[in-house]
């Protein structure tokens, strides 16, 4: 193994070994859990559950929600352009206008598919 691996190789094992080394190392220190009938049911004020913990959640939700982080990746990308905008000048300008063209026009698209529709 070349050298300059060897820092790599270290912190890998390291990375790998943390969580393994501390879930051994609380199990053996945590007390036992002797939690029998009524103590193992959820306690909500006082008051008994009306449901179970395992809401179903319509799959249109998990599309709004990842359609959403995927355009607000955008204020990621326009804050440097933002700050840095005055050494940029005429070329960044252009060229953010391009990126947000790209994302109105997959805006569009979507709106058109009606994945943007919650119904």
């Amino acid at each position: 193994m070349p050298s300059p691996y060897i820092p790599i190789f270290i912190f890998a094992v390291l990375a790998a070994a943390f969580p393994a080394v501390t879930l051994i190392l609380f199990k053996l220190i945590r007390p036992d859990m002797r939690a029998v009938g009524a103590k193992l049911k959820p306690y909500e004020c006082g008051v008994p559950p009306e449901g179970g913990a395992r809401g179903r959640y319509s799959v249109r939700f998990y599309i709004v929600a990842i359609l959403f982080v995927i355009f607000d990746v955008e204020t990621i990308f326009l804050f440097p352009w933002a700050v840095q905008y005055s050494v940029l000048g005429l070329y960044g300008l252009v060229t953010m206008f391009v990126f947000l063209g790209i994302l109105v026009i997959g805006y569009v698209w979507l709106y058109n598919k009606g994945a943007l529709e919650w119904v």
